[in-house]
């Protein structure tokens, strides 16, 4: 299996193929920035498709992270996924970012917790706890820091994400201390490919995952008013 990964939804822009069955035959790219994702996905897009010898026939699918994360980034991402997919006829999935964080840890050793925390602003986080086994103990939600830090000290867990070392800073004196903080603006795009070989295909599109509404709203107070 083929597939296009594209991760805008944080800190980077990020495209990978992954073809399952060649080891030798993938080829990723990322760009560190927190502006720019729509000015910078397609030529990126073409550019791995390049380097890995593809064109767009020749996807089987296309995987991209749905979020939580900058709204006008995932926004690009998203827009970006279904449209390759609508014109090759090929399913997208979506996954989380929050997922594409915890998968390295989880493959790695999971018998471990590992937290998930992702910069929300305004002192909060995006968060979401798996325990052993990659099970959801704590479902993804926007929470203040130090209410993530109580729901998350137990165990001795992995702390991955934007909001990592935050959390870490933050942990209680009683409780065993994380076992590895990992510091990232974005998941792993090879990770985010290799999610998307093994995910389900359920025929839906991808959608954004926000968790919670936009800080921005409509200035009704300064409309003009109708004749």
């Amino acid at each position: 299996m083929r597939v296009l990964a594209i991760d805008t939804a944080l800190e980077a822009c990020s495209v990978a193929v992954l073809d399952t069955e060649r080891a030798d035959a993938g080829a990723c790219e990322s760009l560190p920035m927190q502006r720019g994702h729509a000015e910078a996905l397609m030529p990126l897009i073409a550019q791995v498709l390049q380097r890995a010898q593809l064109d767009f026939s020749a996807i089987d699918r296309v995987a991209v992270t749905t979020g939580p994360g900058s709204f006008t980034g995932l926004r690009v991402g998203i827009a970006a996924a279904r449209g390759i997919a609508l014109a090759a006829g090929k399913p997208a999935i979506g996954l989380t970012t929050l997922a594409t964080f915890a998968a390295p840890f989880i493959a790695a050793d999971d018998t471990l917790p590992v937290v998930v925390a992702i910069d929300a602003r305004h002192d909060h986080v995006y968060l979401q706890v798996f325990g052993p086994g990659g099970r959801t103990l704590v479902a993804p939600r926007v929470a203040p820091v130090r209410e993530a830090v109580r729901v998350s000290a137990s165990g001795a867990p992995r702390i991955a994400g934007t909001a990592a070392a935050r959390l870490a800073s933050l942990w209680p004196a009683g409780e065993r201390a994380p076992t590895k903080v990992e510091q990232r603006g974005a998941p792993d795009i090879n990770w985010v490919a290799r999610l998307g070989a093994a995910a389900t295909d359920t025929g839906t599109v991808p959608k954004p995952l926000y968790l919670r509404p936009p800080d921005a709203h409509p200035q009704d107070a300064v409309q003009l008013a109708r004749r």
